[in-house]
């Protein structure tokens, strides 16, 4: 991807809801309900540059269907005009929407693109295979990430293979899900998600992050695997939310400070250890950007597993337990504030914002994004302040 250019995508808005436990804050909310007024205020956050929003790109795993970004678009009172399309890369597509919508913007398609993505695992509806004949319906979990005859783990025996070929200890999966506990409850306390937050339903805090002790985590018993090392507590909760940015191009964004997509990247890997997946695709967008991991000053990664997000920062030479703790989600992430699927992608990226650009970060600063997804894939972003 070509840096620098008049052309290049550059995002200058990003909100989020609060992150609601599936089942509880948003429960009777729809994943549209949810993702409206998300769309409406990054919207309403670049209306002064006078560019009508063009297109509305949001990524959903579990909805209802029947294209949840132009749904969500109308209820957010853009017009009829405004298409909307929804991804799907599972966990990875809240952040493949905005490299879909850096794309838009880069080839001249677009001038303003809102994107980002949306979950509610509350209101998703069961799914069932038709019956043979006069069989009653099947019902299924999910479907599935892989054709027969390849590996299609759900994710918390992947993540639990995962910890074992990499040698992530269960000690320093815990250590790693308090301190993102922490993290969060001290940005919280600190302000910093304020600006980010559009309330939606009376709600305007993350509803999970609590002090958790590490002695406390070491009790808890293994959650997929006998004798294993992911439990409840070092996993995510299955949760709802939704998250948006607004992307320009530079040479349009009247001098709003923003992120500029430098590099983006999707890759494959092995469907058998899919948390593997932002390895490959950090290190190819950092070969793309001519950069090194060194020059990044601010890392998110969608925290599903502290054992995937371990086995990917040792890969990479990171150490987010001790030198590294300030860079890595240094103010918590999935672990603490919960993973709505199709969202959290985008939420990562919202972080970034936030951390970078709301925070007066220098010209130039780096932020890299990223995500593993459910049947060997890996997305990643990398930003740079402008």
């Amino acid at each position: 991807m070509v840096t620098h250019t008049r052309d290049a995508p550059v995002v200058v808005a990003a909100r989020r809801t609060a992150v609601g436990t599936a089942g509880h804050a948003f429960k009777n909310l729809t994943v549209d309900r949810l993702a409206a007024p998300v769309v409406a205020a990054v919207a309403g956050d670049v209306a002064h540059l006078g560019m009508p929003v063009e297109d509305v790109i949001l990524g959903n795993c579990m909805g209802p269907g029947g294209n949840v970004a132009r749904v969500s678009a109308l209820a957010a009172g853009l017009g009829h005009g405004v298409p909307g399309v929804t991804v799907d890369r599972q966990c990875g597509s809240g952040l493949a929407a905005i490299l879909l919508a850096g794309q838009a913007v880069r080839a001249g398609e677009a001038d303003l693109v809102v994107a980002g993505g949306a979950e509610s695992a509350s209101t998703a509806p069961l799914r069932a295979h038709r019956g043979g004949g006069d069989g009653p319906p099947v019902p299924y979990e999910r479907a599935p990430f892989a054709p027969a005859g390849h590996p299609d783990p759900d994710m918390g025996p992947a993540a639990e293979a995962l910890a074992a070929a990499r040698g992530v200890s269960r000690e320093r999966q815990d250590a790693y899900a308090s301190h993102s506990h922490a993290k969060a409850l001290a940005a919280r306390d600190a302000g910093r998600f304020g600006q980010e937050i559009v309330p939606v339903g009376g709600r305007t805090d993350d509803q999970r992050p609590r002090p958790l002790r590490t002695a406390s985590l070491a009790r808890l018993p293994a959650a997929f695997v006998a004798g294993g090392t992911v439990t409840a507590g070092n996993s995510s909760p299955i949760s709802d939310g939704a998250a948006a940015v607004a992307v320009v191009p530079d040479r349009l964004r009247a001098g709003l400070p923003g992120l500029r997509l430098r590099a983006g990247a999707v890759v494959g890997c092995d469907p058998a250890l899919p948390g593997w997946g932002p390895v490959p695709a950090v290190r190819r967008v950092l070969e793309r950007a001519g950069v090194t991991l060194g020059q990044v000053a601010a890392v998110e990664i969608v925290e599903a597993f502290a054992a995937q997000v371990l086995a990917v920062t040792d890969a990479l030479g990171l150490d987010p337990l001790d030198g590294d703790r300030d860079r890595v989600c240094a103010d918590g992430g999935s672990l603490a504030l919960g993973h709505p699927w199709g969202a959290s992608g985008a939420v990562v990226v919202t972080r970034l914002f936030g951390r970078l650009v709301r925070a007066g970060a220098p010209p130039g600063t780096l932020g890299l994004a990223t995500a593993a997804v459910g049947g060997g894939l890996g997305v990643a972003a990398l930003f740079e302040v402008v």
